[in-house]
């Protein structure tokens, strides 16, 4: 299986994803049981590979973190600009 990358990254929702949690005031282990409570199995350990971008993202965890987060998909998937 080839292993992709994304300007050397495995997903680009990840930096989103951190500054939601952020936002809403939750630790890794607080969104990973959030997660949880959601149907998706999912450890901190996994959070913290995803925000740093070196964990692929599903199409259904993705789901999820948008509805625990409370964004817009599509806000987890914009594009950064080059000075943020």
């Amino acid at each position: 299986m080839k292993i992709y990358d994304y300007n050397g990254k495995k997903n680009i929702c990840g930096r989103r994803i951190r500054e939601a949690r952020f936002k809403r005031q939750l630790t890794q282990s607080d969104l990973a049981a959030q997660m949880q409570i959601n149907g998706v199995i999912i450890e901190r350990d996994s959070i913290s590979r995803i925000e740093i971008g070196t964990r692929f993202v599903t199409d259904y965890e993705l789901k999820v973190f948008s509805k625990v987060l409370k964004v817009e998909t599509a806000w987890l998937l914009a594009e950064e600009a080059e000075n943020e």
